[in-house]
């Protein structure tokens, strides 16, 4: 019996129909996976002990077709770059894919989930484009990320169950701006979800613009590879997290020559669902 009680689970969700939650998680479309781990190991940190910590795929879309729209993207080589570096001293095996289309970025991912990652420890992922809520642009148009992201889920990627996946994210989440305030201050099986062990880490807060120095790269990205460079070596990863947050909020402010888009700040956003905590070292 789960720590639920002897009660029935219900989901908070009103069916179609109009009545009430169905009392099942499979109805919701997660029906589980199962993971070898060992039996009250209670260990509270992600295993490094494979051959390698892991993959990291980095999309770079900086030139986009004119029927999008959508402007270059200087600066973002710089960030690509910067991202290479500090996975591959990590020790990832860093691939990078530049301008991709939409096909072509669901091709790249496609064929990565179904690579064998029985040998890794985790897996990165970093986007680089533009973006609005919910969506990530190809140089030909734009995908929801779901569907990107979701190619790495428990029953679609086996080999990376009760792994963590870890995707950085930069890219706009929407057209609001941020003017800032001033303050004064093995041996059993245990089932997860197939959601499990993700971790989304998103240049700005949803429905905000995000911000790319066209010389020095993005912020969101700037601030993720200093913090990765100094304190990956000793500091669980959400811990980190909170430092690249801390800078982008304060060390950085917009300077704009465009009506409205002067002065304006930036926070990142971290959606976790990891269910240990991530270490890149032993």
């Amino acid at each position: 019996m789960s720590l639920n009680g002897p009660g029935a689970d219900s989901t908070d969700a009103r069916r179609g129909d109009g009545q009430h939650s169905v009392g099942s998680a499979a109805a919701a479309g997660d029906v589980g996976m199962d993971v070898d781990a060992k039996p009250h190991s209670h260990s509270f940190r992600y295993s490094l002990s494979f051959p390698i910590i892991g993959q990291c795929i980095i999309i770079n879309n900086k030139n986009f077709d004119r029927r999008t729209g959508m402007n270059q993207r200087n600066g973002t080589d710089v960030d690509a770059a910067n991202a290479m570096k500090v996975f591959a001293n990590l020790g990832y095996k860093v691939r990078v894919y530049n301008d991709q289309t939409v096909e072509q970025m669901m091709k790249v991912l496609t064929v990565v989930s179904k690579e064998d990652h029985s040998c890794s420890a985790s897996f990165v992922c970093v986007l680089l484009s533009h973006g609005d809520e919910g969506v990530f642009f190809g140089t030909d148009g734009s995908i929801e990320l779901k569907f990107l992201t979701s190619l790495f889920r428990g029953d679609r990627c086996r080999s990376l169950v009760g792994k963590p996946k870890l995707f950085f994210i930069q890219a706009c989440r929407g057209t609001d701006l941020d003017a800032g305030i001033e303050t004064d201050s093995g041996d059993e099986t245990t089932k997860i979800p197939v959601e499990a062990d993700f971790l989304y880490a998103f240049s700005t807060a949803p429905g905000y613009y995000s911000w790319r120095n066209t010389m020095t790269g993005s912020w969101f990205i700037q601030s993720l590879c200093e913090m990765m460079s100094k304190y990956a070596k000793d500091t669980e990863l959400q811990h980190i997290m909170t430092r690249v947050n801390h800078k982008v909020a304060v060390e950085f402010e917009s300077i704009s020559n465009a009506p409205g888009f002067d002065a304006k700040k930036q926070i990142p956003c971290i959606v976790s669902m990891l269910t240990k905590e991530m270490y890149f070292y032993p």
